[in-house]
């Protein structure tokens, strides 16, 4: 029993850095995204309960994806001085609203408008979400755990929701994502406050920005989504063109998503103690050579195995990659612009790849994305090894 003068006992909160909050602020950097994580769930969903063509999924994929690159630009504007709480919670409410408003859409233009919408507030979530990220002691393992949890069970959406489609219609897609957002909701009491911290001079992680190195970072993180997602958002037709049946095709690509954390969990176990240049140049190597294998993937095997090293590389060179952007600027901005310009380069890819389609093959789809890995190795190095060379000096 408290005494009369007692106050009464705060609710619990996960202490800032613990691997709690680490799961907690992935959960809430997820629910603005989620539907990337089932991309290519929901393109063969819309293909199948639509009847539109793989164009028109790829623009209702596009349009989600570029509202959320709108919403992560407009975040890094506000991130230092948006109340994140608060907004974090009307945002998750608006989504939910969104969602479950979208599994009675039937014609396709008011649905890609719908979903546009849906992607600006969701973005502007996840690039808040980023900014919190960057006031923790370790982006790049907050980051690791956002992976873990996006392929984890995005592993389970693509596994199971392209043969739900069939019985319940888009409503199985939108349904799915409403329910994360609402699990997302329920945590949100849970996490710690983040407040905003004062620069310090003493802090050698708190240095002025490197606009170039950070350009370099950026574009790097472009390519790097396009590439992927490009690929990403129609692995599943590329099985079934190949002659594998969309449920092999699903369950390969969901099974090898829960292989992908594989990737995640390396960079969460590790942080930057082995610095990121050799993480990245050694992903990196895999990713073009995964990339590469989806060219023979009549064979099940070798389909199953691209999407596993594709997947593996993807969770852990993006980590590193996002972790790295958020170096640069502690109170978010450079995490919100890396959010940004991510959306932009996962929302370019079922686009660009949706256009490809239309007049040329998936071979020639498998070589520009192979291509665009390349440019983006080349890009990301450079940042990385001034990152590790900083990290040396200051710790002598």
């Amino acid at each position: 029993m408290t005494g009369a003068g007692a106050t009464p006992s705060r609710e619990w909160r996960a202490p800032p850095d613990s691997l709690i909050a680490s799961v907690l602020l992935a959960f809430l950097a997820t629910a603005g995204l989620f539907y990337v994580n089932i991309m290519a769930a929901i393109v063969t969903g819309l293909i199948d309960a639509l009847g539109v063509s793989e164009r028109e999924a790829g623009f209702v994929a596009s349009a989600n994806v570029y509202g959320a690159a709108v919403g992560a630009l407009c975040a890094v504007a506000f991130v230092r001085v948006v109340p994140w709480r608060p907004f974090a919670v009307v945002a998750l409410v608006l989504i939910i609203g969104i969602d479950i408003a979208s599994t009675f859409l039937r014609d396709l233009q008011t649905l890609i408008a719908v979903r546009a919408v849906h992607g600006f507030i969701g973005g502007a979530l996840v690039g808040v979400s980023y900014g919190i990220f960057s006031r923790t002691k370790s982006p790049d393992r907050v980051f690791g755990m956002l992976l873990v949890v996006q392929f984890g069970l995005g592993g389970l959406g693509t596994m199971f929701l392209p043969r739900l489609v069939p019985i319940f219609g888009t409503a199985a897609l939108f349904y799915a994502l409403a329910a994360f957002s609402l699990v997302a909701l329920l945590m949100l009491p849970f996490l710690s406050d983040y407040p905003l911290e004062e620069k310090k001079k003493d802090d050698p992680g708190r240095a002025r920005i490197q606009f170039g190195p950070l350009a370099l970072t950026l574009g790097a993180v472009f390519l790097f989504q396009l590439a992927n997602m490009a690929l990403g958002a129609y692995v599943i037709e590329l099985g079934r063109r190949s002659g594998l049946t969309t449920d092999f095709a699903s369950a390969a690509v969901g099974a090898s998503s829960w292989v992908s954390i594989i990737g995640a969990v390396l960079v969460v176990a590790l942080g930057v103690r082995m610095g990121r240049w050799w993480p990245l140049l050694i992903g990196m190597v895999l990713a073009v050579l995964g990339t590469i294998a989806f060219h023979w993937s009549a064979d099940p095997i070798v389909y199953i195995a691209a999407n596993c090293i594709t997947g593996s590389a993807w969770s852990f060179i993006i980590a590193y990659l996002l972790g790295m952007a958020a170096e640069f600027d502690r109170g978010g901005r450079s995490a919100a612009a890396a959010g940004f310009i991510s959306k932009m380069g996962l929302a370019s890819g079922p686009f660009i790849a949706g256009v490809l389609l239309e007049t040329t093959s998936y071979e020639l789809l498998i070589n520009a994305a192979s291509v665009a890995l390349v440019f983006s190795a080349f890009a990301m190095l450079w940042p990385a090894l001034l990152s590790d060379r900083r990290r040396k000096e200051s710790a002598q």
